[in-house]
């Protein structure tokens, strides 16, 4: 089995988001089950600095509005095959791989991913100039989704999957931009590339792909209604026999309380004591009066409506009243991240806030916290949840998207059956998070019912092996139909 992974960015290389998590874990972990993965990405600056031994494979000629390219070949650090789109004149410039230094988005976007998805295209149908070719070609998000339906209207294309892994994000650009990306003019219809007027890349991913992922069952569902489906909605819905959601793994070896250098002390589920002595160091670190008995809520995350940030600062004071602390740690809105500030100030030893991202401090915030807050209005999966059951640090979400399908909400029927694991909410509101931060304080003082949810989620498999398998299940459907 020979499938080509279309992403536009693989950490650590280049990462802003669970994209890259994912675009890292997913292929190495298909590898390891005998599947022949070729990772494609463009070549942003970051990538060829860390990749230095990139070996140029292909030149291909410019067509259309397409510059022409370089075909770099390599390994991702993990391993696996990677090829790189070496553009300069679209990807080598500061900034970020969607925006630049000020936050703005780049204006040729549509030509700098509409090229990543050409390439895609281009390598899984008979025009390919190498001698590899793929059985499925896997495309992920708006900046890969133009592939499907360049494939669609190729010679010998290999099927593609697209995975949605937010449909907030679509890559919706003017009309024009359909003619100028060398789209044949009649897909520009409601059957096909359109979105209001539009070109929606992610539109054409899912209206031509041959099967769509997402990645939680509970996200699959909730992408079909109004509420989530941010306008496609209704062509999700006309789909959803070839819809399928996956929850994403997580990196099991870095993401090991056992195992994890970021920790002042590890420790596993028949061993907790080093549990406690991660909540001291934390506290310790970030300014928190030093008191092993406090409840201590920690949160990583975007600081973002979506997030549900702004909820968790309302009930901010409420919460250090129960007594509690608070543990924050991200970035986002200017807004949210000054009203954080001023409450660590207002609440000192209470609340912490640090600005920005340390990544051994978010392991350590996992570590060391008592429960880890996720009242995200919507999330198509979410890892933090997965790494806090991991390291003994019951959740408490909102039940929403992947939240729903990994965290069993603590009740006498879940803790009797050896299921509960957090506490879940519904509605983002500061009356129910709040009820729900209350009820799990009063879990937090009873010990038998708080070592029963650390257990039960330590003892959860997070890996990527089972969410793998369920991939190359539908590669190998799609591979056989064709043949």
């Amino acid at each position: 089995m020979r499938v080509l992974f279309a992403t536009s960015e693989v950490a650590p290389l280049i990462k802003t988001g669970g994209l890259a998590d994912v675009s890292a874990a997913l292929p190495a972990a298909l590898r390891d089950m005998g599947v022949d993965m070729r990772v494609l990405m463009p070549g942003y600056p970051q990538v060829l600095k860390a990749l230095p031994q990139l070996q140029a494979v292909k030149e291909m000629a410019a067509s259309h509005s397409f510059p022409a390219v370089r075909l770099l070949e390599g390994e991702l650090p993990g391993g696996v095959p990677l090829w790189v789109v070496d553009c300069p004149e679209l990807y080598l410039r500061g900034g970020g791989p969607y925006q630049d230094e000020h936050g703005m988005n780049w204006v040729d976007n549509p030509l700098r991913f509409g090229l990543l998805s050409k390439i895609a295209a281009v390598l899984g149908s008979a025009e390919s100039p190498l001698g590899w070719r793929p059985d499925v070609v896997h495309c992920n998000d708006w900046q890969t989704a133009l592939a499907p339906a360049y494939l669609r209207f190729s010679n010998g294309a290999a099927p593609s999957v697209m995975a949605i892994h937010n449909l907030a994000f679509q890559g919706v650009f003017p009309p024009q931009t359909t003619m100028e990306l060398g789209l044949p003019p009649e897909c520009f219809q409601m059957e096909g590339v359109e979105f209001y007027g539009n070109l929606s890349f992610l539109k054409a991913g899912l209206h031509y792909a041959d099967h769509i992922t997402t990645v939680s069952p509970s996200y699959a569902e909730e992408i079909q209604t109004d509420e989530l489906g941010f306008g496609l909605q209704g062509l999700l819905a006309s789909r959803r026999n070839i819809l399928t959601g996956i929850v994403n793994g997580i990196d099991t070896d870095e993401w090991n309380p056992a195992t994890d250098p970021n920790l002042a002390r590890p420790y596993d589920a028949t061993d907790m004591r080093g549990k406690l002595a991660n909540k001291l160091e934390l506290q310790r670190r970030i300014g928190l009066r030093s008191d092993p008995e406090v409840l201590l809520f920690g949160l990583v995350s975007r600081f973002t409506h979506q997030k549900g940030l702004d909820v968790v600062l309302e009930i901010a004071p409420q919460l250090v009243a129960l007594p509690a602390q608070l543990a924050l740690l991200g970035a986002g809105d200017a807004g949210m991240q000054q009203a954080a500030l001023e409450l660590s100030h207002r609440h000192s030893g209470q609340i912490s806030a640090y600005v920005g991202f340390d990544e051994s401090l978010s392991h350590l915030i996992e570590a060391g916290a008592d429960i880890f807050l996720m009242p995200s209005r919507f999330e198509p999966c979410g890892l933090n949840q997965m790494f806090s059951q991991r390291y003994g640090t019951p959740p408490l979400v909102h039940a929403t998207g992947g939240l729903s399908d990994t965290v069993v909400d603590c009740s006498d029927e879940t803790l009797a059956r050896g299921e509960a694991s957090g506490f879940a909410f519904r509605g983002v509101n500061a009356a129910s998070l709040l009820a729900a931060a209350q009820r799990a304080a009063a879990a937090y003082h009873d010990k038998k019912t708080w070592r029963a949810l650390q257990q039960n989620g330590m003892s959860k498999d997070f890996s990527w092996g089972k969410s793998a398998a369920a991939y190359c299940d539908i590669y190998r459907r799609l591979a056989q139909r064709v043949r």
